[in-house]
């Protein structure tokens, strides 16, 4: 390898990618090195940046320099005992240099308040994940990454087992960039209707996207690489999906008041324990239940007036459409379409069953507040009668965030095969697959950026002449 065919490119705009980049090129530049360095995303420039672009970006630090207690035992708890120990061990040991390293670029951090209920402790961006991809996007740009827009990578090329180029689509031209290293950084596979299909049943085909930069994920790093011969990671048949209102046009339309009433599915009756737990432990089997098992694939969160008394309620509402409102159940079933009968007597039911003290009632924590335990499904929490108009009614579905299946890789974002890592590949973010089970909470962005950093450095270090 002389000094003047040094080549990486990156794949994917989004944290994990832009971190992959940027790193890659301040690691180049302290040592002396002439890298060239290529970013490649299969959006248009104005579109760029994935799911990073769209998210709140919560990261699960008690500050910018101190990570949240228990940090490793909570990734294990998530995953049931099936998390790889070393990768959550190097995500802990890197998380808060990471931060530091992104308040070096100017992003800002601030303590969220998080919808009502409390939970782990998190940090957010200033701005959102928005903040990230402009900030890290301008960084790059200027450190001497290039960046190539709506180009799609279609294959890996291979020399003797070690990365050689790769095959680009841009339009209708075809050809190919060489590169000596390369780093997946392009998503997990939630906008391809297909793979969704064949890992989901043909339901996944149909699942609502929760904002729109999980269209341009369409599992094209996690392709390329199994057709390399490399291994996969990860929950193939999981992934984090949401409660949103269907009705809405803005981005991840969360309604997540479900826990202060009850939900009901096309014909007016209950089907789950909406107080099992805080929103962020139920909402992605809930979301899942609906679109999966529920008539239509619509449920409705039914609750009355005293909603409105929740301080902050609002928070944990980002639909800008108000909910159906009605002076009684059959004028409110009228609205949203579904038996009134049925539903008048599932809250009859659920209100006999809810006699518990209300002074207990608690929305920011489990308040204890459960109803009778005849009642079927339970109620665990947060079990006050229904009975003060107007009466509510969010209509919600489930949408689909990120995929957990992936390619597996080390703690050093070296993408592994049977025979060991793949010489010159490396993957970060969601096109590795990491998470089992449920996503652990606040952490898909921090791990996108802590092992995007490390790809990108890790790939400098393979190419350093030696």
């Amino acid at each position: 390898m002389t000094e003047n065919s040094r080549k990486l490119v990156v794949v994917g705009h989004g944290a994990a990618g832009l971190a992959a980049a940027l790193s890659a090129a301040e690691q180049a530049g302290s040592r002396g090195l002439h890298i060239d360095i290529t970013l490649l995303e299969k959006s248009r420039e104005d579109e760029a940046g994935g799911n990073t672009r769209w998210s709140p970006s919560y990261m699960r630090l008690a500050a910018p320099d101190r990570l949240a207690p228990g940090f490793e035992e909570d990734m294990q708890q998530a995953s049931g005992g099936l998390a790889d120990q070393a990768y959550f061990r190097t995500l802990a040991e890197h998380a808060t240099v990471t931060i530091e390293w992104l308040q070096r670029h100017g992003i800002e951090f601030t303590v969220p308040v998080y919808y009502l209920s409390i939970g782990p402790p998190r940090i957010q961006p200033v701005g959102g994940g928005s903040a990230i991809v402009e900030k890290l996007s301008d960084a790059a740009k200027q450190a001497g990454v290039k960046f190539l827009y709506a180009t799609s990578a279609m294959r890996l090329r291979m020399n003797e087992g070690r990365v050689h180029g790769l095959d680009i689509q841009s339009g209708d031209d075809d050809t190919t960039l060489d590169a000596d290293a390369v780093v997946l950084a392009c998503g997990g596979f939630q906008g391809n209707a297909a793979m969704m299909g064949a890992h989901f049943g043909p339901a996944g085909e149909t699942i609502k996207l929760i904002s729109p930069g999980p269209r341009f994920d369409t599992g094209d790093g996690i392709r390329m690489a199994i057709d390399q011969g490399a291994n996969i990671s990860g929950d193939w048949n999981g992934m984090h999906m949401e409660p949103v209102d269907p009705r809405s046009k803005h981005s991840a339309p969360i309604v997540l008041v479900y826990p202060y009433g009850i939900v009901v599915d096309q014909e007016g009756r209950r089907f789950f324990d909406e107080g099992g737990g805080l929103v962020h432990e139920t909402w992605e089997a809930f979301a899942r239940d609906i679109h999966f098992a529920r008539p239509k694939s619509i449920a409705y969160a039914i609750l009355d007036g005293r909603l409105f008394d929740i301080p902050g309620y609002k928070r944990a509402i980002r639909s800008e459409v108000p909910p159906y409102q009605a002076g009684t159940l059959a004028e409110l079933a009228l609205k949203i379409g579904i038996p009134a009968r049925n539903l008048e007597q599932t809250i009859e039911a659920y209100n006999a069953a809810a006699t518990g003290d209300v002074a207990r009632f608690d929305a920011t924590q489990r308040d204890g507040l459960a109803a009778a335990a005849a009642l079927k499904p339970p109620k665990s929490n947060w079990a006050r009668p229904i009975t003060r108009p107007p009466y509510l009614a969010y209509p919600l579905v489930g949408a689909v965030a990120y995929t957990f299946g992936g390619l597996a890789t080390n703690e050093r974002a070296e993408v592994l095969s049977d025979g060991g890592p793949i010489s010159g590949l490396f993957a970060a973010g969601e096109t590795t697959g990491h998470f089992y089970r449920i996503a652990p909470n606040a952490v898909s962005v921090l791990r996108a950026l802590v092992f995007g950093q490390i790809a990108g450095r890790q790939a400098v270090e393979f190419l350093q002449p030696r």
